[in-house]
């Protein structure tokens, strides 16, 4: 009788049990026997949560996880390297562990991977959109001008993309994801509606407070408010400061820019346009690079014929200039008057020129 009631104990106990996790993955192009890893980022770094064995193209890992936490399926060896993020969540989760990997089969898998998945196709229209302002040497004027106009159609659609699904998901692990991570390609008051949004049990997440931080550098740089100095080097090592340029001129755009960054060569024609139309009228403009390489940052200026002032830290992201004006993407401007009022962010392509004239009618 006690055997009994044990067994039977035991059979309700494992019958009631909340079921963990199960990822049944697929890889292809490693070796049978090879390893694939469970992991978390913590401070920058991937940790190890458990490891699985390749058998037959497929891997399996299995376990509980009551709270929804984002983690990475990788491999590495020699020179290859896979890596997958997703939830990791209880229930059925099928992965694919490639160079475009998925994971789907639960609620916030099946949403994020459905936003992974409009978003990188954006992503490729728009590189590819680019690629042939670089490649076909046969484009008139005319049709470089609507390919560009082109691409600001696919970016703003990009940006909606990632508005609506951060707002849709704003109360869950999927909009805590997303919301620091993309948010920073967002319009300014699109960023402040979606973190007036977010709810009281995250607002103390690192990511969340970080975002607000750089809400309010936004802030302290708007229109209408006094621009803030910085320094660094010219291309010949020579320290400038931008206060030596503001007053100089009627309105001065600072253009925060980088050798690498394919959107800032393709606008650097408009920008040359505008320079050389705006200039007799009292226009002026100071380059800030966030290159690392002096030797390419100083052949770009060649290359793009940059004839206007130029300074950078040779800091990439990490520049003085790009933290000072909150500025997470590039390219970015800021146009400044004489008085060193910040008269408008951000503009570019026809807008820029629209409202140069405007200014020097």
């Amino acid at each position: 009788m006690y055997i009994w009631a044990a067994c039977s104990i035991v059979a309700w106990t494992a019958c009631n049990r909340a079921p963990g996790y199960r990822i049944t993955g697929t890889v292809e192009g490693i070796a049978e026997g090879d390893t694939v890893y469970l992991q978390e980022l913590s401070d920058g770094l991937l940790t190890k949560l458990d490891s699985a064995i390749v058998k037959n193209g497929k891997f399996t890992f299995t376990g509980r996880q009551d709270t929804a936490a984002v983690r990475y399926l990788t491999y590495m060896k020699g020179e290859k390297r896979l890596f997958t993020d997703f939830f990791l969540e209880n229930g059925q989760i099928a992965a694919v562990l490639s160079e475009n990997g998925s994971a789907t089969g639960t609620a916030n898998n099946d949403v994020y991977q459905a936003f992974k998945d409009k978003y990188v196709a954006l992503q490729n229209e728009i590189r590819e959109t680019y690629r042939k302002t670089k490649t076909d040497s046969t484009l008139t004027a005319e049709q470089v001008d609507a390919i560009m106009q082109e691409l600001d159609r696919k970016d703003s659609l990009g940006t909606d993309l990632i508005y609506r699904v951060i707002d849709e998901h704003i109360d869950n692990p999927v909009g805590l994801l997303l919301l620091p991570r993309y948010a920073y390609s967002l319009p300014i008051e699109r960023q402040r509606t979606l973190l007036e949004k977010v709810p009281e049990r995250y607002t103390a997440n690192a990511d969340i407070r970080k975002l607000k931080e750089h809400i309010a550098t936004l802030d302290r740089t708007a229109v209408g408010k006094q621009f803030l100095d910085f320094g660094m080097n010219d291309p010949e090592g020579r320290p400038i400061r931008l206060s030596d340029f503001i007053g100089k001129y009627k309105y001065t755009l600072i253009d925060f820019w980088a050798s690498w960054c394919g959107p800032c060569r393709a606008e650097m024609p408009n920008v040359v346009a505008a320079y050389r139309t705006f200039a007799p009228k009292g226009f002026g403009i100071v380059g800030v690079s966030l290159d690392n390489d002096a030797d390419k940052w100083k052949q770009a200026i060649k290359d793009l014929h940059i004839t206007w002032p130029q300074m950078s830290d040779l800091k990439g992201w990490e520049c003085e200039g790009s933290r000072l004006y909150g500025v997470n993407g590039i390219p970015a401007t800021v146009l400044v008057d004489r008085e060193g009022t910040i008269v408008e962010r951000d503009l570019r392509g026809e807008a820029l020129i629209q409202r140069l004239n405007e200014l020097f009618r």
